[in-house]
Order: C-alpha cells, then structure tokens, then sequence
C-alpha cells in the first residue's frame, strides 16, 4: 500500500481484508468478472498490480496466480508495447457470466411454485446428482432435492428413475434451514454486513477518490459477496433463519457499489500512467 494513501483508505481495506483467506487466483476472477467482463476488455499489468498490492497481496503472488489462470483456460496474456496486458478467455468469460446473475441480483427471487425430486435410497441418486448439476436445485439430502419452479411432466421426462411433486407453498423447518445456511456462512455474512457498515460513513463523504481505489475496494466488496451468495441457494426469504443477514447485506453490497461508480479499464491505465 502506498504512504499517501488516505486514511478512509486505508481503515477500508483493512475492514474489508482477510489475508489469511485470500486466493489470489479467486481475487483476480472478482476483478476481472466485475470490470473487465466483456469481449476485447483488457487490465495491464501495472493496472492489476496497483488494484491488489493494497490488500497486502506481493506481486509475485499475483504473478504466479496468473500463471495458474491461464494453465487454467481463464487469462490470457500478451504484450501491448512494452508493458503486458490479461484479458478473459472466451471460457473465463462464459464462466463469469454464468454466475453474474446471482452475484449482482439486488433481491432474493420471490415466491413461487416448487417441486421436489426424490431418488430411491441407493440406485437413484445418481440421476438426482445429476439433477443437482443444473442450478435451479438445492440439495437437501441425498435422496431429495428442491427445484424452482413447478416441475410437472417436464420434470418427470427429464428425470424419469425420480418421485416429482409439485407444490405451491413450502415451509421450511429450522433443521432445513440450519442445513441450507450452516452456521459459518451465517458468520461470514454478518462479518461483512459489520465490516460495509463501518466503511460506508467514509466511503460517502471520500472527495478524492481514483479509480484505482475504487477498483481496489469495489474488488473487495465484490469478492466477499460473491463467496457468499454463490455458496447459499438461491431461495426466498421463507426459507431464511432469523439469523440469516444476507438481505441486509446484500443491500448494503448494493449501496456502497452505487457510490463506486465501475472504473473503466482504460481509465484504470490512464490512472497507473501505463
């Protein structure tokens, strides 16, 4: 991190940080996934390393992520002159899409009808696993599944070896919703709904804000949003806990992103000097 970095800067970063948790692989698909999503977006090198270091992330640590990115399929790499630029791959690409629904959705879905699939103890649930691969179900043991939507005879084409019934209200007892919302992500979301609560006085009144910094805490915010409503299921609130943050957050989420208006990835090298 910088010496003349401000304040505000620096207490938010350290609200929002987590080393000892960080991948820096996950940290670099958040970057990406939020500001340089679409075909021909590209971040240089200087950019990239300028948006990390401040999480106390070493630049060789950012190099060797890379690497495994690209050995990966996700980034690649070439030279723009005489510094380097990344971009996502078409797969990084189609993979970043894929969930950005779920991650930039500024409500949980509303009630609807449901259905349940039922697999036979033993043979069936490999047809259930299966089931489970699409992302309209949640698991809910192994032998059931919750599916959105209300199912009915394509259901039972699709999955002709599982038990389907339709319902159109469902009530979700609390060892189903302990099982749906386990106790550490409950703790991880009401860690980050205290840790955007403290930075959001500051984060408002900032008047000198680069796009850089914003690029550095909008990753952030993003990164821990994304590990957390990409691991709970997509369910309304009936089936929440009393305990379950996740609306407060997510629209605390929502609102310190609104005041960090998305940088431009050539605004990102203009501001790096690349």
């Amino acid at each position: 991190m910088t010496h003349d970095a401000p304040d505000w800067f620096k207490d938010s970063i350290a609200q929002l940080n987590d080393p000892q948790n960080l991948r820096v692989w996950s940290i670099i698909v958040s970057l990406f996934g939020d500001l340089a999503q679409k075909p021909g977006d590209q971040i240089s090198g200087g950019a990239l390393t300028r948006i990390i270091t401040p999480m106390g992330i070493k630049p060789e640590a950012i190099r060797v992520a890379l690497h495994r990115l690209r050995k990966d399929g996700w980034i690649e790499s070439a030279r723009s002159g005489r510094v380097s630029v990344h971009y996502l791959t078409k797969f990084g690409r189609s993979q970043s899409a894929a969930v950005t629904p779920r991650i930039y959705a500024r409500s949980a879905p509303a009630t609807q009808a449901w259905h349940l699939l039922i697999a036979e103890d033993g043979s069936g649930q490999s047809a259930l696993e299966d089931a489970l691969l699409l992302p309209q179900y949640t698991s809910i043991n192994r032998t059931t599944a919750l599916g959105q939507g209300s199912g009915g005879s394509s259901a039972a084409r699709a999955f002709e070896d599982l038990l389907v019934v339709t319902a159109s209200d469902l009530k979700a007892p609390r060892w189903l919703q302990s099982r749906l919302f386990p106790g550490d992500l409950v703790q991880s979301c009401r860690n980050l709904e205290q840790a955007l609560t403290t930075i959001a006085p500051a984060l408002r009144s900032a008047t000198e804000i680069t796009p850089v910094q914003i690029a550095t805490l909008r990753t952030l915010i993003v990164h821990h949003w994304r590990r957390i409503a990409l691991r709970h299921p997509d369910l309304p609130e009936s089936f929440h806990p009393d305990d379950w943050l996740g609306e407060a957050c997510r629209a605390r989420v929502f609102q310190l992103l609104d005041t960090l208006p998305q940088p431009s990835p050539p605004a990102l090298d203009l501001a790096t000097g690349n």
